[in-house]
């Protein structure tokens, strides 16, 4: 009988000392997650980022129940910080097509260069997308583009992609009237064959097949169309008037534009990032390296050979797109350098038919740019 009342009296104090403690561990719980959250939120509440009530508005009660967690940032702390993030809206607006300080002394040497040939028209420019310094020699002039302006249709064909409006593999058909002579195979097969948009965009950079070319604008709408999305993308001078190959130079472009439109896509402004990187792999197949590659190899001097092998071996990579059609030849790229910035590039040159003079004077245009494409030296190691 003493033993039963024992029991029951140790159970009877046992239920409010466990009530007790439950209560001190959720005050010591619900205390620190106030605290941790309060200090959290300080730097917000300082900012005025985060709405408070009436009754804490007032910056004592504020440092009352925060303290140190809310005092103000040193006055060379919060510059630092306001530094760091112009240095950071500067580097973004840098790697944009945003044109600033002009290379006067590539552009003059480029005058130079075209000087010596009088009857041939150039036009030239580079902007080096990192920093902003560009250099130009009547780089806004439309003139015959050649199969130069494949660069532009293939970015008016991939933001098709972007939207969902085209499928990489989409079929597309050969029709009478996109049969295009001159450069490429697609001609040859029969009417009605329909060919993977991924083989007709390949083949348009890879070998310049003026059918695929065909293919490719008929798929973007049709001439007009294209040309309007090429205004709005602010590419004014480039303009499709004819089927390729359009030997008589009726289609224009200009070293701006070209140069414009491969930048447009490296900094992201116009493509996702897997249109952007099937942009690069298609341009990366172009076979043709005899103008602006070659130029730049030989303005860096060294070993010479196969351009591509050289330029890689120097650390440098070109992305570019040619165009020839005797009367006017063209080349525009991307340029990676071997610090890992880059540039765009283009170059255009009108003369009489078939004259070397022409492609010659592309790669001595190139080859001026290297001494403003060196790399700049990385720190020594601690």
């Amino acid at each position: 009988m003493a033993n039963s009342r024992s029991s029951r009296r140790a159970a009877g104090w046992g239920g409010p000392v466990r009530l007790i403690l439950r209560l001190v561990l959720m005050g010591v719980g619900l205390g620190l997650l106030t605290g941790t959250g309060l200090r959290l939120l300080a730097p917000r509440v300082q900012k005025q980022e985060f709405p408070l009530p009436s009754w804490l508005a007032d910056q004592a009660v504020i440092t009352t129940l925060l303290g140190e967690a809310v005092e103000p940032q040193p006055a060379d702390e919060s510059t630092k910080v306001e530094q760091d993030a112009s240095a950071a809206a500067k580097g973004l607006q840098q790697a944009r097509f945003a044109p600033t300080v002009e290379i006067k002394a590539l552009s003059n040497r480029w005058t130079e260069l075209a000087a010596q040939q009088s009857d041939l028209q150039a036009s030239a420019y580079l902007l080096i997308l990192d920093d902003g310094r560009f250099a130009a020699m009547h780089a806004e002039r439309p003139m015959p583009a050649a199969s130069s302006i494949k660069t532009p249709i293939l970015l008016a064909v991939l933001e098709l992609l972007d939207q969902g409006t085209l499928q990489w593999n989409e079929p597309l058909t050969l029709t009478q009237e996109l049969v295009g002579g001159g450069a490429g195979w697609m001609a040859s097969r029969p009417l009605g064959s329909r060919f993977p948009t991924y083989e007709v965009a390949t083949e348009m950079i890879r070998v310049s097949d003026n059918s695929a070319t065909n293919l490719m604008i008929a798929r973007a709408g049709g001439m007009e169309q294209i040309n309007a999305r090429f205004q709005v993308l602010d590419l004014p001078a480039t303009v499709v008037n004819n089927w390729l190959p359009d030997l008589d130079g009726t289609n224009t472009t200009s070293a701006r534009d070209l140069s414009r439109a491969i930048a447009l896509v490296d900094s992201g402004e116009v493509l996702g990032p897997r249109s952007r990187d099937l942009f690069r792999e298609v341009m990366g197949t172009s076979v043709t390296n005899t103008l602006l590659p070659t130029g730049l190899m030989r303005g860096l001097g060294g070993a010479q050979g196969a351009p591509d092998d050289s330029l890689a071996r120097k650390g440098y990579r070109v992305y570019n797109k040619t165009g020839d059609i005797g009367l006017a030849y063209a080349d525009a790229g991307l340029i990676e350098l071997p610090d890992g910035r880059r540039a765009v590039a283009g170059f255009l040159v009108k003369g009489p038919f078939n004259d070397p003079r022409s492609t010659e004077l592309i790669r001595q245009l190139s080859a001026a740019m290297a001494p403003h494409l060196k790399p700049i030296p990385a720190p020594p190691k601690p």
